[in-house]
């Protein structure tokens, strides 16, 4: 059997796929604003999956369901319900005590893990990723609610005393910044939204949150779970057209915080319709073209190993996908006869499937852009070196070694986001770094080499061209506690579990003259528990 006609078997009819994988379709008729589950009577978008399905008439993308197509009125309704909840920093919200927040986050995580198996199917159905991964993804945001809540309670542990220096004695706590506008990717619709929504919920903000274009019904189960957590206006979300319904209430002045994770050009051209940047704070996640740097001292079956699992995990659908590969010349011939072996052992099918390890690419248009850069790359000298690269059925696309990839390619500058691996023979170390330093992007380097001292003379430069330098492993965003962020292009401001809950909030302090007068009132305020800021409260 040819290769094409394994391609051609794996999408299968619907009575083939195991009944606890299957779906039905999912019609969402109602929106969450101002505490309320809002009915929608207007026009609806169609969610088709990325997993085709036989037909008379050929395969045929699986609809899964529909979802509101609002409009700039609704959001609107929005805004004004955010607003209204905030209150200028006097809503019930924004003044409510720590502990309380805590506890209305924690009925949500009850809530948000009745509905597990759903949201898991549904992340495997609208975009793709495997089963494994999907459970993946579900539980890390449920263990990343939970590190955030811990995170917050340390923090506020710090800040329960007063500091006393130069006649001056104060108390400094976090205060919420007040409205943030959130928008997540579609490759963690899940994950990567509430790694800005819950620390941004935590701190104190009120929330308005568009789900991705691919990824929005994942949230639908959720939209009772938040109108049943939290008091009315604190989460709203906003549905339709980006580009229709955001640079209305952009405009307004009144977005606090822009939390967005997708392409720069998209943040840049919403921070625009913003009248007072100054008053805008903004964090974003954004481009990335992360670089393996191979060395003539690597160990190969390692270096190839930990290159495909960064290059290829969800299909390279991933913004910490190492996405451009630099191979010392002496062992480039060596390292592509290994990396081609590999993945031509790696499993391919439906996202259902155990083991699955490559499933269909989730953007439509992406098949397409995958042939256009394989096509502009052997126009320019390259040639898809591994067995079957590129091959395409409808949404599946069997990765592609291309190589040698030179800087006259669009492999060589733009991020692929598919399963196409680029690599660039080089003589010496310079050229990676210098490749870095011109590159518009900032996130992580990989270095593999066993040699500790060329290693360290990566270390050195990199550092500061990009946020995260990986040692013989790939590119990646956990553990959740470490920093995650980038340089140039890729980033503003940082997501950790401790960064994003600074991210979301502003140092304020009462302070006064150290005096026998001022200490008897701070000491009646406290006693008499009469104001939240002003406290020695110790949350366990």
């Amino acid at each position: 059997m040819s290769f094409q006609d394994e391609l051609k078997k794996i999408f299968v009819e619907e009575k083939e796929i195991p009944e606890e994988f299957r779906i039905s379709e999912i019609h969402q008729r109602e929106y969450l604003v101002n505490g309320e589950m809002k009915q929608w009577d207007g026009p609806v978008s169609e969610v088709y999956s990325p997993v085709n399905i036989p037909t008379v008439d050929g395969l045929k993308r699986k609809l899964i369901g529909t979802y509101p197509l609002t409009t700039e009125k609704e959001a609107f309704e929005a805004l004004n319900a955010a607003l209204t909840a905030y209150d200028n920093g006097r809503g019930e919200w924004p003044t409510m005590r720590l502990d309380g927040r805590i506890n209305c986050l924690t009925v949500f995580a009850r809530k948000m893990t009745e509905q597990r198996a759903l949201i898991v199917k549904l992340i495997m159905w609208e975009i793709g990723k495997s089963y494994a991964d999907s459970v993946k993804e579900f539980d890390r945001t449920i263990e990343y609610i939970n590190a955030t809540i811990d995170a917050l309670k340390e923090i506020d542990r710090s800040s329960s005393r007063f500091e006393i220096k130069e006649g001056t004695i104060a108390q400094i706590r976090r205060s919420p910044l007040g409205i943030v506008l959130c928008m997540g990717p579609f490759n963690y619709p899940l994950n990567e939204t509430f790694t800005t929504l819950i620390p941004a919920l935590l701190m104190g903000n009120t929330i308005l949150f568009k789900p991705p274009k691919h990824g929005t019904l994942v949230h639908y189960p959720l939209l009772r779970a938040f109108m049943e957590s939290f008091p009315k206006g604190v989460v709203n979300t906003i549905y339709g057209r980006g580009a229709a319904v955001i640079p209305g209430i952009m405009a307004t002045g009144k977005i606090n915080v822009l939390a967005f994770i997708g392409s720069s050009k998209v943040a840049n051209d919403l921070r625009k319709h913003h009248p007072k940047l100054n008053r805008l704070r903004a964090v974003l996640s954004l481009d990335a073209k992360n670089t393996a740097i191979i060395t003539q001292h690597a160990d190969i079956p390692s270096a190839v190993n930990e290159c495909i699992l960064g290059a290829l995990s969800y299909n390279g659908q991933r913004c910490t996908a190492i996405k451009i590969l630099f191979v010392h010349r002496s062992i480039v011939h060596e390292f592509n006869a290994q990396l081609s072996a590999s993945i031509s052992k790696m499993k391919f099918g439906m996202p259902w499937e155990k083991g699955v390890q490559l499933t269909p690419v989730a953007e439509p248009g992406k098949p397409a852009y995958i042939r256009e850069v394989l096509d502009d790359a052997i126009a320019h000298g390259a040639a898809v070196v591994n067995e079957n690269g590129g091959v395409t059925n409808e949404s599946f696309v069997f990765p592609a070694v291309v190589f040698p990839v030179n800087n006259k390619m669009k492999l060589y500058r733009e991020e692929q986001f598919g399963p196409v691996i680029p690599v660039v023979p080089y003589d010496e170390i310079e050229e990676t770094i210098d490749y870095l330093i011109e590159s518009p992007h900032g996130q992580q380097v990989s270095i593999f080499s066993n040699n500790p001292d060329e290693v360290a003379s990566l270390i050195d430069p990199l550092v500061n061209q990009v946020s995260r330098v990986n040692i013989n492993s790939q590119c990646q965003r956990g553990p959740d506690v470490f920093p995650f962020t980038g340089r140039k292009d890729s980033a503003e401001g940082t997501l950790s579990v401790h960064d994003a809950l600074r991210s979301f909030s502003i140092r304020s302090l009462v302070a006064t003259k150290m005096n026998d007068t001022n200490k008897k009132l701070l000491e009646d305020i406290v006693n008499e528990r009469s104001s939240d800021f002003l406290s020695t409260n110790f949350i366990f």
